[in-house]
């Protein structure tokens, strides 16, 4: 029965965490192992017979018969007047096998040994679960909400596993429910103690990469190759594709019709805004077509420092820039390039006694200074030279503001 009853306490791990027989056979013999070892001082000369679906178990000793006055290794040699006992016509010499119950462990030895079977299966179970999640990192996962909490989401997928969502891994405009169920890649698995900490991100540039090989057939197929992303989350995206078909238009066949593909892709991502961009190998038309939808003049390479020179017209300035500086670092990181915008305008005409607009900071507030940056004007000459209506419209400023900056800097140039 006390055999039974402990199959009984392993029975229900085998059936809840669907452990193959196998596997189980093993950690009960490995188990049993160690407590003979505790108890005899070896396990050489046990036989452990383990019928795990049945709930059957029986533990075997030899021993070899010996003189009584020869016993010298009780855990390995019987007297013969003990093996008597069991079978009248053993001799010297002989082998004796005799069952041992598991009450002669002790009882305190029984509950270690149960102890250590609860804490081997649960070590088998963190380490499939490592071994299943490292072998997926990078690939798109679905999980339900479980628990919000303010730093962290924590998610179940269909098996019961827990997936963790940190706040830095979430897109800033992402908001979730109980119930929710979200999709993101599998950035990490990393051990806390024995139990593995399975990460998700949804900020990750290989999610999105994976998003075009789960929305667009021919990434998916092969026929297009996502080059390179980079993005801000839940702003801005430069995804470069390439595809060695003269046949296939990457761009197009990623945008779709009237943006019919990528418009999945963009709703998912909290609306992020995408620019597909082909991959070329000329770095200089490459840089051009990263900093869409700005018109690039010239671009003047310096191959040894990995920068570049972008010459645009004034009104292409704010455009190559990008609302907060988005585009230009975006097109940088997609290029490897870092990139300089020059005016054009200033080279042409010779206007090298403009002045950069922090010159004025003691006279302008810095919040001021800052956002006629973000539209890409931070020079004195680049400012005047706009009418006040256009940039009530493009800055959050108040048309006084605008004609108080612009009289402090016509000052500067009429003295």
């Amino acid at each position: 029965m006390e055999n039974l009853a402990l199959i009984d306490s392993f029975s229900e791990f085998k059936d809840n965490k669907l452990i193959d027989r196998v596997t189980l056979m093993a950690i009960l013999e490995d188990v049993f192992r160690n407590a003979l070892k505790k108890k005899y001082g070896s396990d050489d000369n046990f036989d452990i017979i383990i019928n795990p679906d049945k709930g059957d178990m029986e533990i075997w000793r030899r021993r070899v018969i010996v003189a009584d006055e020869d016993l010298d290794f009780e855990n390995e040699e019987i007297t013969l007047t003990e093996a008597r006992m069991i079978e009248a016509d053993f001799e010297i010499g002989e082998e004796v096998s005799e069952e041992v119950k598991l009450i002669d462990l002790g009882r305190r030895a029984i509950l270690a040994l149960r102890q250590n079977l609860i804490s081997k299966i649960h070590e088998h179970d963190n380490t499939n679960l490592y071994k299943q999640f490292k072998d997926i990192i990078g690939d798109i996962y679905t999980a339900e909400v479980h628990h919000v909490r303010p730093r962290v989401v924590i998610l179940v997928d269909d098996e019961g596993n827990e997936i963790v969502l940190p706040k830095e891994k979430q897109i800033p405009s992402d908001f979730f429910r109980k119930g929710d169920n979200v999709r993101g890649i599998i950035e990490s698995v990393e051990l806390k103690g024995n139990k593995p900490q399975i990460i998700m991100s949804r900020t990750s540039e290989k999610f999105l990469e994976k998003l075009f090989e789960q929305e667009i057939p021919e990434v998916f197929d092969g026929l297009i190759t996502v080059k390179n992303v980079v993005r801000i989350p839940g702003e801005k995206a430069k995804v470069a594709v390439d595809s060695y078909d003269d046949r296939i238009d990457p761009v197009g066949a990623c945008v779709g019709m009237k943006g019919s593909r990528i418009h999945g892709i963009v709703r998912e991502l909290g609306n992020e805004n995408i620019d597909v961009i082909n991959y070329t190998s000329n770095i200089q038309l490459f840089i051009t077509r990263a900093l869409s939808p700005a018109k690039v003049s010239s671009i003047k390479i310096d191959e040894e420092n990995k920068r570049a020179e972008v010459f645009l017209k004034l009104e292409e300035v704010s455009k190559a820039i990008g609302r907060g500086g988005h585009n230009i670092k975006l097109a940088g990181q997609l290029t490897g390039y870092e990139l300089d915008v020059i005016r054009e305008g200033d080279v042409a005409t010779g206007e090298d006694d403009d002045v950069e607009l922090t010159e004025f900071s003691d006279e302008i507030e810095g919040w001021v200074i800052e956002e006629f940056a973000k539209i890409g004007l931070d020079t004195a000459r680049s400012i005047l030279k706009q009418e006040v209506e256009d940039l009530v419209r493009r800055t959050d400023l108040e048309e006084e503001t605008i004609l108080d900056v612009m009289k402090i800097l016509k000052e500067e140039f009429d003295s």
